[in-house]
């Protein structure tokens, strides 16, 4: 064995053991030097794949602004505990933006000032750009550290609300400090004194023009669902009756507002069937009347999004009809015309079956994708990569890990 082969053979079983002793998932590599045997470790595994590398795949550094806006998502510090991080436009320099003793479960960003509401040990806090002016919203009776996602927190676009469940459907005004709660949650008891969830409301997301915002259903019955409330006039509108059992649209990306506020796409799908797959739907916010989209019954469509280039943007896959659908089929990067048919065009060659979550750019020119290093039903978020949708470049890394993504400012 030569020198040149002894030395790569060093190499290897160095890398060999810093994979073996390091959490896939570790601590953001920024901390400290045990982050960054996490981060050498996590970017090893990506070597061994063609989805990671810290520069794009055809050897091109990043350019100097390459997000349009900050990216914001949740992260593990150098204990191990979730807090939120911001990733500026370089893609490259990342903050910690929080540093809570116990897990950070949820939190919203404002995208007029950049106003943080976040969850943890059972508060909902509310804080400036900075850090500073620290305030709680609201809190839960009995915060168990080791439980979240109480709260949901969504800011209006002008900045000047913040909505959140707490009890039902609650509203927050940042210049008056005071809460109103809208939507009572519906309870019953189960003759223990247990109350069951008939119905519970929680925020999703704003519509762009801050009219209306989409609020998601939880049942213990059925299966979760979502609907549109109308701030002005304290109205909500749930899409239309269905005979066959198929909800509509909290899985498989979750439901995603047209440009102009007047509809949402979402997948529909039947949530306790033995393998994935789902209907494309667009929802008429107004009437609640639904188009349905791709209901062959063997299709899974994932996170979709109409650009406002008028094109529908969103991960796709079909199952061969001896598959036995219980493997999610090939997922791929397309294209379409607003009824997802029709001009439909394979966008890249990756496969993004193990893809847990999608953030899109707001003109689709790209999108980062959090990919799990192993097929695995639970975990969420992962390896944070941008993808364009040219097709041209090689995916650029993001983040070792990543979930709960957002744009700031």
């Amino acid at each position: 064995m030569n020198k040149y082969w002894q030395r790569s053979a060093v190499f290897l079983i160095v890398i060999i053991v810093i994979v073996a002793c390091t959490p896939i998932f570790g601590p953001e590599e920024s901390q400290s030097s045990s982050n960054q045997v996490a981060t050498a470790a996590a970017m090893t595994l990506q070597a061994l794949s063609p989805a990671t590398s810290a520069a794009s795949a055809d050897g091109q550094a990043a350019p100097a602004n390459l997000l349009p806006h900050s990216l914001y998502f949740l992260g593990n510090d150098n204990q191990s505990i979730s807090q939120i991080y911001r990733l500026e436009r370089d893609g490259k320099t990342k903050t910690q933006l929080t540093f809570e003793p116990v897990t950070v479960w949820d939190y919203d960003i404002s995208t007029a000032d950049g106003s943080l509401a976040f969850e943890t040990n059972g508060q909902l806090i509310l804080v400036d750009a900075d850090g500073s002016n620290r305030r709680v919203v609201a809190q839960v009776s009995a915060p168990d550290p080791e439980a979240g996602g109480f709260f949901h927190p969504a800011f209006s676009p002008d900045g000047k609300m913040l909505a959140y469940a707490n009890s039902g459907l609650n509203f927050y005004n940042l210049a008056t400090g005071g809460s109103s709660l809208v939507i009572t949650d519906q309870l019953q008891d189960n003759g223990s004194g247990q109350m069951l969830p008939v119905e519970t409301y929680a925020p999703v997301r704003y519509s762009p023009d801050g009219t209306k915002l989409l609020v998601a259903l939880g049942h213990w019955e059925v299966a979760p669902s979502d609907a549109v409330y109308y701030p002005g006039s304290n109205t909500l509108v749930r899409h239309e009756a269905v005979t066959d059992y198929i909800v509509c649209c909290s899985f498989h990306g979750g439901p995603s507002w047209t440009p102009d506020s007047s509809s949402f796409y979402g997948v529909a799908s039947v949530h306790d069937s033995s393998y994935q797959y789902g209907q494309l739907w667009r929802v008429d916010a107004t009437t609640g009347a639904i188009t349905r989209l791709l209901t062959s019954g063997n299709e899974l469509p994932k996170d979709p999004y109409l650009a406002p280039d008028g094109q529908l943007y969103f991960f796709y896959g079909s199952y061969s009809l001896d598959s036995g659908f219980f493997d999610a089929p090939m997922l791929q990067l397309v294209r379409a015309s607003p009824n997802g048919v029709t001009g439909r065009a394979v966008l890249r060659d990756e496969n993004f079956v193990l893809m847990n979550e999608a953030l899109w750019a707001p003109d689709a020119s790209f999108v980062v994708v959090a990919t799990a290093p192993y097929r695995t039903w639970s975990q969420a978020g992962g390896v944070l990569e941008l993808y364009s949708t040219n097709g041209q470049k090689g995916p650029i890394w993001l983040a070792s890990f990543g979930k709960e993504m957002k744009w700031g400012l």
